[in-house]
């Protein structure tokens, strides 16, 4: 007989963090706020991505962005600049947030006054999908100079998000062994329900079905 207790503390933290997760997700919508949890891997694009979005909705609906990083303002001054509320969140070393860490985000960004909100996760493809945050949709970027293979390499992060926005599609004439048609086929495999927009932050390519995909998504809710 062992004379050790074992614990399954990975598993005690994770269902901690999801009931958590759900109450936040409640006050979220008691007030009519939508937020979007936005990851990627570092370069692959999100504050750019961000900047053309906010450019296309900000007349229409009242939009802010948390910035989530290990350190540094850089994002949170570029998405300031463009006239939405910004925030910086520094996670104190943290690969990730978790739903308690966006619900002080939160309370200091204060959110009852808009519509759309977007938390711009730490930047890795492994931590940030496996914590809930409260979000009301997950979404992520992948860059085609990255490859078409990254959902073979890192299924649970394209299995949780509800849309996969395939970036810098301006490229595609230089990184030619980058395949559309399998990348697509191998998000769908895991995850039958995604949404995939091929897009280019930098020419703005695709960025209307993505900015519609947006409108539908936040009415439907506000209207729910």
């Amino acid at each position: 007989m062992k004379d050790f207790k074992v614990i399954e503390v990975k598993r005690s933290i994770f269902e901690d963090n999801n009931a958590d997760a759900d109450n936040l997700r409640a006050e979220l919508k008691s007030e009519g706020t939508f937020l979007l949890n936005l990851m990627s891997s570092p370069g692959a694009g999100k504050t750019t991505t961000l900047k053309r979005t906010i450019s296309m909705l900000k007349d229409e609906m009242k939009i802010g962005v948390m910035e989530a990083d290990i350190d540094s303002d850089v994002d949170a001054e570029a998405i300031a600049a463009t006239g939405v509320r910004a925030i910086q969140i520094h996670t104190g070393g943290m690969c990730h947030l978790d739903a308690d860490m966006t619900r002080q985000g939160i309370r200091e960004f204060g959110t009852k006054d808009l519509d759309f909100v977007v938390l711009e996760n730490v930047g890795n493809l492994v931590c940030p999908a496996e914590f809930d945050t409260g979000s009301t949709k997950n979404a992520m970027i992948l860059s085609v100079p990255e490859g078409d293979d990254k959902p073979l390499k890192y299924p649970l992060m394209f299995s949780i998000c509800d849309v996969v926005l395939i970036n810098k599609c301006d490229t595609l004439g230089v990184f030619d062994d980058f395949s559309k048609e399998a990348v697509k086929e191998r998000i769908l495999k895991l995850n039958p329900y995604a949404k995939i927009f091929f897009v280019s932050a930098k020419t703005g390519e695709g960025f209307e079905d993505w900015a519609d995909w947006i409108r539908t998504e936040v009415q439907s809710y506000q209207q729910d």
